[in-house]
Order: structure tokens, then C-alpha cells, then sequence
């Protein structure tokens, strides 16, 4: 079972029920982890029957209108785009529109928050590795999350975060308050990330080149905490000599991990790397499902979102002990350290034990179906309703 995510207060009786601006301004156009958490939670306060309005960008007014139709969609101006202004407008338009719709409470979804808002602002605060490995992200835009952070945990009325680890490591970290921290799992959308059928498969394999040929799944920028360099070094001890060894396909947006490329280089010819970019979200049940194992051996995250929509696709999954991944895996995935020499003796073992992948499979898709957006919608609005007390 998940574990239970209560917060000091939680047992309190709470008959608030407040008016919600979520600011999705900050989402980006091709909806990675923070657009699916957006959307996913929206989506689930509407069916919720949350008092909910939506700040965002023009380009996704529609967009908010199908998930929410009974939210009061407002778009900000055309130049948010650039994150300079949207950070500027975030100052004085976003308390304008929350005047503007009646608000009680601002949701800011991603660490920064005005700093005169008007009314009680929750803010979510995804993970805190920026402080605790700074040296794994880029410079410029660990400054800004960790000035957003320090700034959120002394003025927002509500913290949320998506795991207890986050929740602990803001504590140590930080100093932060953990009477004023909530946590809220996210969930997943279990018609878009579904175990795939044969069809589906076979298209994304085809679609790769692959044709059939078995290969280890990665999905996620290519970034120094997303330990790549050490996945292919340890890919090429599980594969190399292997007389159908399985191809490495790096699937995701660009990153700036230097390493890559190095890693990259000492490759053996006969040994095979794809790395097909952006993957569109249809694509993603055949690229997980298809896979021999997907393997996220990241350093560190906030959630791991990617580790439990592989999950939700039924695949045989391996991760690291890192932070809150084992909250997101429990059981039903296999772990590894996250040194090259780990990551290929656990590699080798799954690539060789058919009975144990598909073990692996069946538990995840089970847990990964306990992590739904109506649950995390419940979570939010609970946090939603302490904010509007204070």
C-alpha cells in the first residue's frame, strides 16, 4: 500500500471551502513533468467539484477550458512565454487576476510565488536537490529555484510536496516548518499510460528502427541527476558480449550533461544507442511496455513521475534507493546503487531472468494503480482549505 501522507494537523474539522487560483503560467509547451502535474491535478479538482479559476499562458486557454469547464480560465499576456516575464507579471498581474476572480487562496505550482499576493499563497516545491547536490544541476537555474525556495518556505501560508522525503529534506535542509508542509503524491493518468497491447508495441519499435529488437528503456532529460553517463557504462557491462544484446534507447528533450557524449564514445561498435528525442505521450505505453527493463537510475528526485508511469505501462522497472523513489516503487520495482558497476550487475540479472520481469511487471502496474490525481486533488484541497484559515 502507499504510505499515508498525513500532515501534523490533518485531523482537524475544516468547513472552509475556498476559491482556488492555480497559476499554470509556468508550463511548458511540451508538457513534461511539471505540465503533467498541472494538468493531471486540474483535472481532478474540477471532478472534484473545486471552486477552481486558472491562470495560464493564451496558447493553453483551450486547453484549461476542456479539463476544467466550470473554471473561470484567464490568460495572461502573449510576452509570459519568456520567463522573465513571466516571472515580472507573476508580481503584479497574477494578484490581479486572483482580485479579478474572487480568489481565496493562489496555488503556484512550481516554487516561485508573489511576494504581495493578497490572499494566502500554497506553493509546491517539487524537490530540494538543488540544495542538497547543487553540483548535478545548471548553475543558473539552481540560483533561481533555490532563491524561489528559500522565498516560498518564508512567505507561503502552505508548502506542498510531492513525497515525505521532500518533506524531511526541506526540514534538515532548510529549517522549514513541517507543521505548514503537506504532502501530496501525484498520480497518474491510467488511460494514457496503460499496459500496452501488441499493436502498440510493434508500432513504437518500428517507429525506432528497432523492429522487434529487444532493448533497455530511458526517459528523462539528460542532465547530470538523471545519472546517464553511468547507465550506458553499465548497459555496455550487462550487454557486451551478449549474442542478441539488447540496444540502449535515450528517449527525451536535450539536457547539458557533458559526460554523455564521453560515455557515449567508449561505446563498442557492435553494441547499439538510440536516442529518438522527444517521444509524443500515445508513444510512451509501447516505448515502456516494450522494453526488456526501463531503467531510471536517477540520483535524486522530488517524485519520480517517469518511474511510476513505467509502472502504469506494466514494466519491469530499476531504479535507485535515492531519495523518495523507493515511496513511488516500494516492491514492485528492482533498485540498484547508482554506480556503473551496480547498474550493470542489475541490469544483467533482469536481462537474464525472463520469470522476474514479468513478476516485476505485475506489481507495478498493480501499485502504480493506487497513485491516482483524485487522490492527490483530495490532498490539495485539504492544503487548499488550511491556507484559507490562516
Amino acid at each position: 500500500m502507499i504510505p499515508t501522507t498525513s500532515a501534523p494537523n490533518e485531523g482537524a474539522t475544516v468547513n472552509v471551502v475556498p476559491r482556488v487560483l492555480v497559476d499554470a503560467t509556468a508550463v511548458p509547451a511540451d508538457r513534461g513533468a511539471l505540465g503533467r502535474y498541472v494538468d493531471g491535478l486540474i483535472a481532478a479538482l474540477h471532478r472534484a467539484d473545486a471552486d477552481l479559476a486558472v491562470a495560464c499562458q493564451r496558447s493553453d486557454e483551450e486547453r484549461y477550458a476542456a479539463l476544467a469547464p466550470k473554471a473561470r480560465v484567464v490568460s495572461g499576456p502573449p510576452a509570459i512565454v519568456h520567463r522573465p516575464a513571466r516571472l515580472a507579471w507573476e508580481q503584479t498581474g497574477l494578484p490581479f487576476i486572483a482580485k479579478q476572480v474572487a480568489a481565496d487562496v493562489i496555488h503556484a505550482p512550481y516554487y516561485s510565488t508573489p511576494l504581495r499576493p493578497g490572499v494566502p499563497v500554497v506553493v509546491t516545491v517539487h524537490d530540494v536537490t538543488y540544495f542538497a547536490e547543487p553540483e548535478v544541476h545548471n548553475p543558473v537555474k539552481a540560483t533561481y529555484i533555490k532563491s524561489a525556495t528559500r522565498t516560498a518556505v518564508r512567505r507561503a501560508a502552505r508548502l506542498i510536496v510531492p513525497s515525505k522525503a521532500t518533506r524531511d529534506e526541506m526540514v534538515r535542509l532548510l529549517r522549514a516548518d513541517p507543521t505548514r508542509i503537506d504532502v501530496a503524491y501525484h498520480g497518474v493518468d491510467h488511460e494514457i499510460f496503460h499496459p500496452p497491447g501488441e499493436d502498440e508495441r510493434r508500432r513504437l519499435s518500428d517507429r525506432l528502427g528497432l523492429h522487434g529488437h529487444p532493448y533497455i528503456a530511458f526517459l528523462g532529460a539528460l542532465e547530470p541527476r538523471k545519472n546517464v553517463p553511468n547507465l550506458i557504462r553499465g548497459w555496455v557491462r550487462a550487454v557486451d558480449g551478449l549474442k542478441d544484446a539488447p540496444a540502449l534507447v535515450l528517449a527525451g528533450s536535450g539536457g547539458w550533461d557533458d559526460e554523455v557524449d564521453a560515455a557515449l564514445a567508449d561505446v563498442p561498435h557492435q553494441l547499439r544507442v538510440l536516442r529518438p528525442g522527444y517521444l509524443r505521450w500515445s508513444s510512451l505505453p509501447g516505448f515502456f511496455g516494450g522494453a526488456l527493463v526501463v531503467a531510471l537510475p536517477s540520483r535524486g528526485e522530488g517524485f519520480g513521475l517517469p518511474v511510476l508511469e513505467a509502472m502504469s505501462c506494466g514494466s519491469a522497472v530499476l531504479t535507485t534507493h535515492q531519495s523518495s523513489l523507493p515511496e513511488v516503487g516500494g516492491e514492485a520495482v528492482a533498485y540498484t546503487e547508482p554506480d556503473a558497476e551496480s547498474i550493470g550487475a542489475a541490469l544483467s540479472t533482469l536481462i537474464a531472468d525472463d520469470a522476474r520481469r514479468r513478476a516485476l511487471a505485475e506489481a507495478a502496474a498493480a501499485r502504480a494503480a493506487e497513485f491516482t490525481w483524485t487522490a492527490s486533488a483530495e490532498a490539495h484541497l485539504a492544503s487548499y482549505r488550511r491556507a484559507a484559515e490562516q
